[in-house]
């Protein structure tokens, strides 16, 4: 299994930057490439498996972006409530899997239901995780509090069973949400730092990612890694680091 786990991989969500298709930044795109199929079958899962209309609107836009980086796609599938089961076989035949960002306990609950943490044990392909699927992709993700009330709210849980595709916990975002407030607390500040107390969460701005093959994980551009409550940055953009 090949698996990329970008904070963004369309470019910064706070338009710091305009890219133009997939961000080539940290040598993302040359990497991809390296990895996908011609005519590649394809298919997105939902974070939001309800609002099919920006399922459609993200699956159209990726499959826009995937043919401006010069790769090629056969079809691109979305899975969200209008396909109610998917069997491990169906789910193993696509060669790219790309796993929707959105909100973090939604996508997991979808992701749950489907029973996916088992469906995709030995798969060969390429994943993608955006944003929350990256979150997701983890074996405990950390739900860091997104929504107004979560932060405060003594039933939320902030550490629940993702699908096992990296022991990591990954922050997305990290250059916009680092300034964040959240239920008049500093989201880093006065909830995460907290949070990572007996933990490490691996902070990626929008342009960096991880790449796993096979297990074996390297961190692409600037990254930081937070732990029993201090930050450090560990590496650079235009940098790499083997991560373990």
């Amino acid at each position: 299994m090949i698996v990329f786990l970008t904070s963004s991989p369309s470019g910064p969500l706070d338009q710091s930057r305009r890219v133009d298709g997939l961000d080539t930044w940290n040598g993302f795109v040359d990497q991809l490439k390296a990895y996908w199929k011609d005519n590649a079958l394809c298919l997105m899962i939902a974070a939001e498996p309800y609002d099919l209309e920006e399922n459609d609107r993200m699956v159209s836009f990726f499959a826009e972006a995937i043919e401006k980086a010069g790769l090629s796609y056969r079809r691109f599938d979305i899975w969200d409530n209008r396909k109610k089961s998917m069997t491990q076989k169906q789910l193993h035949n696509y060669d790219v899997i790309f796993l929707a960002g959105g909100h973090v306990p939604t996508q997991n609950k979808f992701m749950t239901s489907n029973g996916l943490r088992r469906k995709m044990e030995g798969y060969k392909g390429i994943v993608i995780g955006i944003s929350a699927g990256t979150m997701n992709s983890a074996d405990i993700v950390y739900a860091q509090p997104e929504l107004t009330g979560e932060a405060v709210d003594p039933n939320y849980k902030r550490f629940i069973k993702g699908l096992n595709l990296t022991k990591t916990q990954i922050l997305p975002h990290y250059q916009m949400m680092k300034k964040e407030w959240i239920d008049g607390m500093r989201l880093y500040d006065d909830v995460t730092y907290g949070d990572s107390i007996g933990h490490r969460f691996l902070a990626l701005p929008d342009g960096s990612y991880l790449l796993g093959i096979d297990g074996q994980e390297t961190i692409y551009g600037e990254a930081y890694e937070i732990a029993d409550g201090t930050i450090r940055q560990i590496c650079r953009k235009g940098e790499k680091l083997p991560w373990v």
